[in-house]
């Protein structure tokens, strides 16, 4: 990927986690607290070196509360906290990240910083308030060990994540942390009912199978309300879907086809998810196609001039799908 496709990826991977993590306390503002937490569940190399040294987000949550009581009670304040709720942000919508953790994202773009995950920890780890050495110390580790576990991570980068053409689909996979057992993922996947819990673009399910095996089917429901109230624009034609399950290895893989049959002609979407056992919770791949339906003709310039944004849609729609599972349980 270009540095400038890795820096918006990135920073659109860690604003949206550090507003929901910001919303659990009624905050519309994220500071640097807030970038530590979403970076603690990012699957970049900065989150899993995180998490290796005990840094996820149940016990950094825990060392930040800690830490901004005892900074109000050296000051003499002791206001009971009335703790932490659920995540709103998605009914809310406002978020901005305030001035020094701008300044973090911004460093970590400049020059010839990638502007990655680990870019935006090294300067995370070395902004000069005090705050993030003070919680890192409260979880038994320092700057120096981060960055030093950062040093050895990558000594060996992951291969770059595009999109592929290969003139009848367009696929792509990415990958998320979850920070819940394997077991319980895979509780929240293979149950159709559910659905809608991680798929925001459905809103409900209905003709559900009485077994849920190989070939079962369902129908699915455009979301007709946005979770702040706001009536969804839903072309007649995609109102209703049809999920077959084609794959299911029991707490291992899973895979649907969707198809629209109030629209003959739109492209099938085909979605595969394997689940990895990992440090804090687990790994979620999540590969995404979309299949030309064999009456559709392609324009082959078309396609080509529009590759760039069919990219950018799959990659887009493979982070929505990894973040709303990964909320399921935050």
């Amino acid at each position: 990927m270009s540095k400038l496709t890795v820096a918006t990826a990135t920073m659109y991977e860690l604003s949206l986690a550090g507003a929901e993590e910001a919303s659990r306390l009624g905050e519309q503002s994220g500071d640097i607290d807030h970038l530590l937490l979403a970076l603690t569940i990012s699957e970049q190399v900065a989150g899993q070196v995180l998490r290796a040294l005990g840094v996820d987000l149940e016990r950094t949550r825990a060392a930040v509360e800690q830490q901004h009581a005892d900074q109000l009670a050296s000051l003499g304040v002791r206001a009971a906290a009335s703790g932490p709720g659920r995540i709103t942000f998605h009914e809310r919508g406002e978020f901005d990240w305030n001035d020094r953790a701008l300044d973090v994202l911004r460093r970590a773009a400049k020059g010839g910083k990638r502007g990655d995950a680990a870019a935006v920890l090294r300067e995370l780890v070395q902004e000069g308030s005090g705050l993030i050495e003070a919680i890192l110390q409260r979880l038994g580790t320092t700057p120096q060990q981060v960055r030093e576990l950062l040093d050895q991570a990558e000594r060996y980068p992951a291969p770059p994540n595009r999109a592929a053409d290969n003139g009848r689909s367009i696929s792509g996979a990415g990958a998320a942390h979850v920070t819940a057992p394997v077991a319980e993922v895979w509780a929240l996947l293979s149950d159709p009912a559910r659905m809608p819990e991680w798929d925001l673009g459905f809103g409900r399910v209905d003709d559900l199978p009485d077994d849920v095996a190989l070939g079962a089917t369902w129908t699915a429901y455009a979301l007709e309300t946005a979770p702040n109230g706001k009536p969804q624009r839903i072309n007649s034609e995609r109102r209703r879907a049809r999920i077959e399950l084609v794959e299911s290895e029991p707490t291992t893989a899973i895979e649907w086809i969707t198809t629209w049959p109030d629209s003959p002609t739109s492209n099938k979407r085909r979605m595969r998810i394997e689940l990895e056992p990992a440090a804090g919770g687990t790994r979620v791949v999540i590969r995404a196609a979309w299949e030309r339906m064999s009456s559709r003709r392609g324009i082959p310039l078309l396609r080509w001039a529009m590759r760039p944004l069919y990219s950018f849609m799959i990659w887009l729609q493979i982070s929505q799908i990894g973040g709303s599972i990964g909320r399921v349980f935050r």
